[in-house]
């Protein structure tokens, strides 16, 4: 009987302390050995916007910084007034990059991030990018006929390359560009390319296809080459749009250079 009854005495305390512990698991008491409290994310640093805030060019946003381990992060690009208030979800605009559109123009921009785990979630949302100017781009994704095109966008000399390696024999160069706006082809733009120093070749100058590209083929003159000691050949080229001046408008302006190849 003894025996019996101090079994029964072990058993009862045994059963009041697991059920005491489980009590404090669930309910957060003292002594439970496991803390109850949620941790869901906690925002440290907002997210931010990198990139230029205009129609055609990239946006990309970070998740910005947060406690409790997230497991999943949800993107929201949001366009808001030019205070950065009175904001509105984009639809469809949920990954890490957004290009702005003609809709943006004369908005700002905030991105919105989620972060989740098994406890729950939070936001944060980043600060407001400055106010998406007008373009000047067309909208559609083809290629751009020059007259489409207005300020501010402006022509972009994309590609320049060569056709044969330039050697002191060269008699003549041929040249090809790609011109682009708003990181799509142009139809029509004006194209001219002379080598610096001037006189190496003759002066070049045509009309972008429907590819955006121009060859340009340029015979040597007397000035090439322009010293002893010449290892590279200068271009300059310049694209624009006919009835604007050469330096306003769309225009734009770049050197290309190419190495002398073996004789």
């Amino acid at each position: 009987m003894l025996r019996t009854h101090m079994t029964r005495t072990r058993l009862g305390f045994l059963l009041t302390v697991v059920t005491g512990v489980l009590l404090g698991a669930v309910v957060g008491q003292p002594g439970s050995g496991r803390a109850a409290a949620a941790t869901k994310p906690t925002p440290k640093t907002p997210p931010k916007i990198s990139g230029t805030a205009q129609v055609g060019l990239t946006l990309t946003a970070t998740r910005g910084t947060w406690t409790g381990n997230p497991t999943s992060f949800h993107f929201q690009w949001l366009r808001c007034d030019t205070t950065g208030a009175a904001c509105a979800a984009i639809p469809g605009a949920t990954g890490k990059s957004y290009t702005p559109t003609a809709t943006d123009v004369g908005h700002t921009l905030r991105v919105r991030v989620t972060a989740r785990n098994s406890d729950g979630s939070a936001t944060a949302t980043s600060a407001a990018t400055g106010i998406v100017p007008p373009s000047g781009c067309p909208p559609g994704n083809g290629v751009i006929q020059i007259g489409q095109l207005t300020p501010p966008a402006r022509l972009d000399i994309a590609q320049a390359s060569i056709k044969r390696a330039v050697t002191r024999s060269t008699q003549s160069i041929q040249l090809r560009l790609l011109i682009t706006a708003c990181g799509r082809a142009v139809q029509g733009a004006s194209v001219f390319a002379t080598a610096v120093p001037y006189n190496q070749f003759a002066v070049g100058q045509g009309t972008t296809g429907a590819a955006g590209t121009v060859v340009l083929t340029e015979a040597r003159r007397s000035g090439f080459p322009a010293s002893r000691q010449q290892r590279l050949l200068a271009v300059f080229v310049r694209a624009w749009k006919q009835g604007e001046p050469v330096t306003g408008g769309v225009s734009s302006s770049r050197v290309v250079a190419f190495r002398f190849g073996h004789h």
